[in-house]
C-alpha cells in the first residue's frame, strides 16, 4: 500500500530516485496525483522549508529536496494538468535592475516551486518594466523582487509604483534580500516582505490565500 509518509520522508533526505519510485508506485496503486502531491511531496517540502528556517538543515540540504521534488512533479504534472489542476499560484521572481546576485532568488525560485507555485524566473537585473509585463501576461501572480545591493533597493518601490500605475489589481508584490527590512517594505507600499527563502514560500502562500 503506497505510504505517503515515505515519500515525504523520501524528498525530505533528497533522494530523488526513491520519491520518483514512490510516486511511481502509489499512482500504479490507484493513488491520486492530487493526494501525492498534497499529502506526500507538499508536506515534504513544508518540513523541508521549517527546518531551513530554523538552521536544522542548510542550503545544499534544500537543493537535493528540491530536485527531488522536480523530479517528482516532472512525473505528476501531465496527470493534474490533464485534470484542469491548477497550481497553488503564479509568481514572477527577479533580481532587481542593477543589481546582478541570484543565489538568493534562485534559492527561493525554488522553495517556490516546491510550495506548488508556478514560478516564471526573470533573473537578475530585471527592470521595473519587465516585471510588470510579465505579470501582465501571467494575469493574478504575485512579483518576487530580490536585491542584495542597498544602491538597488529603491527599484523595488519603482516595480510596486509600475504595478499601481498599470492597475494590475491581481497582482501582489513581495520583496527580500540581505540589505531588505519588514520597515522598507511597508515604506515602498509592497505587500509582503521575507528574510528567507522559506518564509518566502509561507508568505507567498499567505498572499495567495487573502487575495480577493
Amino acid at each position: 500500500m503506497a505510504d505517503m509518509g515515505a515519500i515525504s520522508e523520501a524528498l525530505q533526505k533528497g533522494e530523488a530516485d526513491v520519491t520518483v519510485r514512490l510516486v511511481r508506485q502509489a499512482l500504479d496503486e490507484g493513488v491520486s496525483a492530487e493526494d501525492v502531491l498534497n499529502q506526500g511531496l507538499l508536506k515534504g517540502m513544508d518540513v523541508v522549508g521549517e527546518q531551513f528556517r530554523t538552521n536544522q538543515i542548510f542550503i545544499p540540504d534544500v537543493i537535493f529536496a528540491a530536485r527531488a521534488m522536480t523530479a517528482a512533479t516532472d512525473i505528476l504534472q501531465p496527470i493534474l494538468t490533464a485534470k484542469g489542476i491548477e497550481p497553488v499560484g503564479r509568481v514572477v521572481i527577479g533580481t532587481v535592475k542593477g543589481d546582478l546576485h541570484d543565489i538568493g532568488k534562485n534559492l527561493v525560485a525554488m522553495m517556490l516551486r516546491g510550495a506548488g507555485f508556478t514560478v516564471i524566473d526573470l533573473g537578475n537585473d530585471v527592470s521595473p518594466e519587465t516585471f510588470v509585463e510579465a505579470a501582465g501576461k501571467a494575469g493574478k501572480c504575485l512579483i518576487g523582487c530580490s536585491a542584495l545591493l542597498t544602491t538597488t533597493m529603491p527599484k523595488m518601490a519603482e516595480v510596486v509604483k509600475a504595478v499601481k500605475a498599470h492597475k494590475l489589481n491581481d497582482v501582489k508584490v513581495m520583496v527580500g534580500g540581505a540589505p531588505v527590512t519588514r520597515g522598507y517594505a511597508d515604506e515602498i507600499g509592497a505587500d509582503g516582505y521575507a528574510n528567507d527563502a522559506a518564509s518566502a514560500a509561507d508568505l507567498a502562500k499567505r498572499l495567495v490565500g487573502t487575495r480577493a
